[in-house]
């Protein structure tokens, strides 16, 4: 498997969000997100990094709503999990599962 197909632990918790927030999903909401359920603070500016680099992968795809005149004009970009992001997280998943199996961790680190 190329290096490109696996996820990075942002890009999984990335993806996660968006699943969460379904049709809510957006830069701030993903960032709020990941801090609720994460307990991590993280910038909008990595949130929004990461999901580039997801959308050029094809794990994500994106649009943008009509401009709101609270947001001064703005369009609110949206996005969506789409198939490939799905294999991704899943062989992710998977992937772990295999490397935790019997494994341990003892009071003085890693047992086996």
């Amino acid at each position: 498997m190329p290096k490109g197909d696996f996820l990075g632990a942002f890009e999984e918790i990335v993806l996660l969000a968006v699943i969460h927030l379904a049709e809510e999903a957006y830069g701030m909401t993903i960032r709020q997100e990941i801090e609720e359920r994460a307990g991590r603070a993280v910038s909008i500016g990595a949130v929004y990094a990461t999901l580039e680099r997801l959308e050029s992968k094809g794990y994500v795809s994106s649009r943008y709503a009509d401009a709101a005149t609270e947001r001064r004009g703005r369009a609110r970009r949206y996005f969506t999990l789409e198939p490939e992001g799905a294999r991704g997280l899943a062989r992710s998943r998977d992937i772990l599962a295999g490397m935790w199996q019997g494994v341990e961790l003892g009071k003085n680190g890693a047992e086996r």
